[in-house]
């Protein structure tokens, strides 16, 4: 599949699967065909066998994605708005609910619905000049892709209103130290630190990484006796795959397991 905004690479193996944003010359602000790219992208990962762990970054080195593009917006009529919105809104629950790990790598600007792209990510690593910001108040406008309910998950309620209440942008230290970055690389670094962390995954067992992501995922919206049910019934489903039984062998062979994700 051939996107206008996005370009998306595959590891030889084909199990490490890179996204980029793609419109450098604009800090690769997500207009519409972004948008609807990133909708298009995601959906087919979810439903890809071959996918075990997901790279996300934007082209160049100036910004991950400096927000949505108010260039376009601007001649926009609230109906055409809206209807933008929409399509950003599924993308957005799309990346959230990848199946495998989605791993955000941040150089430069992370800003408004760019910082909220990296949040929907399971986790950022970030470079020495990555900023992050949720500045839509100050513009009289509303995170609208989940910062305001992504960022206080992973922050804290108290810095997450801070931040999105004045529109303060933290650099990569700030965000490093509050919880929202969990590498900090030097400039330049933070998708090559990624790949990395993403071909460890891929090398584990891919039913064992997508049931502990969806376990981790919806035992995090509910209570804990309830998440304890779903985490077994994980367990379970790994239990009676040919994958475990690899693994086990690997083990007492001594040797690394060579998964088949069946």
């Amino acid at each position: 599949m051939t996107y206008r905004h996005l370009l998306v690479e595959r590891s030889p193996d084909r199990h490490v699967v890179t996204v980029t944003l793609d419109r450098p010359q604009q800090m690769n602000a997500m207009n519409t065909a972004m948008g609807e790219d990133l909708l298009a992208c995601f959906t087919a990962l979810a439903g890809d066998a071959e996918a075990r762990a997901v790279v996300f970054t934007g082209a160049g080195d100036r910004a991950f994605c400096a927000g949505g593009d108010l260039k376009e917006r601007n001649e926009m009529t609230d109906e055409a708005w809206r209807a933008q919105h929409v399509v950003f809104e599924q993308a957005a629950l799309r990346v959230l609910r990848c199946p495998v790990p989605v791993i955000a790598a941040v150089d430069g600007f992370a800003l408004a619905g760019g910082c909220e792209l990296a949040l929907l990510a399971d986790f950022i690593v970030a470079g020495a000049t990555a900023v992050f910001g949720m500045p839509e108040t100050t513009l009289g406008i509303f995170p609208g892709i989940g910062g305001t309910q992504l960022l206080p998950r992973i922050v804290g309620s108290p810095l997450a209103k801070e931040l999105i209440f004045t529109g303060r942008r933290i650099a990569a230290e700030e965000a490093k130290a509050a919880g929202l970055v969990n590498h900090l690389v030097p400039a330049g670094q933070a998708r090559a630190k990624a790949r990395e962390i993403a071909e460890t995954i891929a090398g584990n067992g891919p039913i064992a990484v997508r049931q502990a992501k969806k376990a981790i995922a919806y035992g995090a919206e509910t209570d804990l006796e309830t998440a304890m049910i779903l985490a077994i019934e994980a367990y379970n489903a790994t239990v009676v795959t040919e994958d475990r039984l690899e693994g086990v062998r690997a083990f007492n062979e001594k040797r690394r397991p060579r998964f088949t994700g069946r």
